[in-house]
Parts: structure tokens; sequence; C-alpha cells
């Protein structure tokens, strides 16, 4: 078990160390590939009113002048010692982890990252309880009944699920509730946790649903697809022959191994959206980690793209870490050897 775990999270931090890599190539590697200078690239990150001092002054700030090696290792080492930068008389110092300054205002990145960071995090917690808790229910009695009316309808409303966009039910739901029946005649507002319970939940209640029913239509077809096959297998009928309970066939032998592949995919969808809600924010006017990288993409902010980058990537690979380590729990035909 401790050496499962101790090569599962090697394996996690070099990863992590591979798509710094490649998101630093992205950014500075590819555009001289394709030809592109020192100086435009530069400019391009100065914006409208590019001038050469202002494109020597970013030059110098990210080192553009310097190997791309040299470069990546000091992007690496801010990560975890921190850089100093210069805004032309000035001088500042950001502490690590430094994800650098913002282009547009001067800002350090990464006190903005962290305090975007809980409202993503709510956001993709609650829905994610929502939809998990749902769309297995409704697929595995969907699978017990298959057939049946409920199996039929369930079923349709799973593919309208899946069909509909975020952005039109969440659109949607504002206008039924906010507009039709007020239930929140002020709008949805973020609320933090600390300040008010009460308040934040009630707030994120249209956004949980709204996200949720896309995420639990898909976790419902699987889970029903999944419950289907298992429910077949030998070890099922075995189990049967016993005179085992009913519930516990179910629950214990068929549901534990038609989960392997809802928690594959739970871990890459809850993953993706701690790296930001991109839809689900624009459409609630929430502040987080999504709508920070569409502001950082809108106005050409290098360190606001790749800061929001390299944290979603950190999120995603450490649940895919979690999902590794709780597959033997779940299902007994995998091993930690």
């Amino acid at each position: 078990m401790a050496a499962y775990i101790i090569r599962r999270v090697f394996a996690a931090v070099l990863l992590l160390l591979v798509v710094s890599a490649v998101t630093f190539a992205i950014f500075f590697l590819v555009p001289r590939i394709a030809g592109q200078t020192v100086d435009q690239l530069a400019a391009q990150y100065v914006g409208k009113d590019a001038n050469p001092s202002s494109i020597a002054a970013v030059k110098h700030n990210l080192g553009l002048d310097q190997p791309i090696y040299e470069q990546y290792w000091h992007f690496v080492k801010a990560l975890f010692a921190g850089a100093d930068y210069s805004f032309g008389p000035d001088a500042a110092h950001c502490s690590a982890p430094c994800f650098g300054y913002s282009f547009k205002n001067h800002i350090e990145v990464w006190p903005q990252l962290t305090s975007r960071i809980p409202v993503t995090l709510s956001l993709a917690v609650g829905a994610a309880v929502i939809w998990l808790v749902s769309g297995v229910a409704v697929g595995v009695l969907s699978a017990l009944r298959r057939g049946s009316f409920f199996d039929r309808l369930s079923m349709g409303v799973a593919l309208a699920g899946v069909s509909l966009p975020i952005f039109f039910t969440g659109m949607l739901g504002l206008a039924i509730f906010t507009v039709q029946w007020p239930l929140w005649s002020s709008g949805v507002n973020y609320v933090s946790f600390t300040d008010n319970p009460a308040e934040w939940a009630w707030n994120l209640l249209l956004p949980w649903c709204s996200l949720a029913f896309l995420y639990s239509a898909l976790y419902a077809r699987l889970t029903r697809a999944g419950m289907l096959e298992t429910m077949g297998e030998d070890y099922i009928r075995t189990a049967r022959a016993k005179g085992l309970k009913e519930n516990v066939v179910v629950a214990k032998h068929g549901l534990r191994a038609a989960l392997t592949p809802i928690v594959t995919i739970f871990g890459m969808d809850f993953g993706l959206l701690i790296g930001g809600a991109v839809i689900t924010e624009q459409v609630f006017s929430f502040k987080g980690l999504g709508e920070y990288a569409v502001s950082g993409i809108r106005d050409n902010d290098l360190p606001v793209v790749m800061g929001v980058t390299l944290v979603a990537a950190f999120f995603i690979v450490v649940c895919n870490l979690l999902v590794d380590l709780v597959y033997a729990a779940i299902d007994p035909r995998v091993r930690y050897s």
C-alpha cells in the first residue's frame, strides 16, 4: 500500500513538472518556432501602446532575451523561491509561489488566484455532490427497473440534460427564478461561507442545480449501463444463489464494480471544474478562476493565463491521484500491485 502511494505521488509530481514545461513552451517557445522575434513576442504582451522602452522592460522582466532553458529555470525557481520584478523606477518582490505580476494592473497573480479559488471550489463541490448522488441513484434505479416507465422517463430527462448546454439551463433558471418567480429577487450573488453559511448555500443553489443537471444526466446514463452489465455477471448470480439479500447484492457486489468508470470520470470532471467553471461563472457573474482566466485571455495578460492553467492542472492531477488511491476500495478486482 505504501509503495503504491509513493509511486502514484511521484508520478503526479512528475506529471505536474511536465505540464509546467509544456505550458511554458506553449507561451514562450512555440511563438518563436512560428517565426516571431523576441521583440514581437514582447510587444504582444505590452498592448496597443507599445514603444521601445516598454518592450525592453518586458524583455527584461520576462527574460525573453535569455535561452529558453534559462527562462524555464527562472520560472520554476520563482514558483518555489519567489522572484524580483522592476516596473520602471519601482521594484517589487514576488513571494513564493510566484506566478508573476499581471501586465494590466501590476498586481501579483497568486493572491488573485487564492481569492478566487473559494468561489470556484464552492461551486464545484456543491454541484459535484448533487450530480453524483442524483445521477448514480437514478442510474441504479433505472437499471433495476429496466423497461419500466421510470426507466424511460429518467433516461429521456437524462438525454435532455446531456443535450442542453449550461449557458442555456443557467440563463433559463435565472429568467424563471429571478424574474418570473423571484425566489432570488435581488439576483444570485456569491456570499462567502465564513460570512454567512446560510446565504452562501442559498445563493449557490441555483448555480449548483444548473451545473449539476448536465453532469447528473451523464452520470445516470453511465451508471445504468454499468449496472446492466454488472448485474448479468456470474458472480452476481452466485451471490444470489448463496441467499444474500437483494440490497446487499446490488450495493456491495453490483454497484461497487459498476462505479469504477464513474469514479474515473468524476476525477476528471471535478478537477476540471475546480480549475475553473468558465461558462457557469460567466452566466452567474461569479468572480472565480474561470472568470479570471477569461479576463486574462481578453487582456492578453500572460501571467494570469499561465497561473490559472497551472492551478487547474494541479487540481486535475490531484483529483486523478485520489481516484487511483480509492480504486481498490471501490472495486475488489483492483489491487495495489
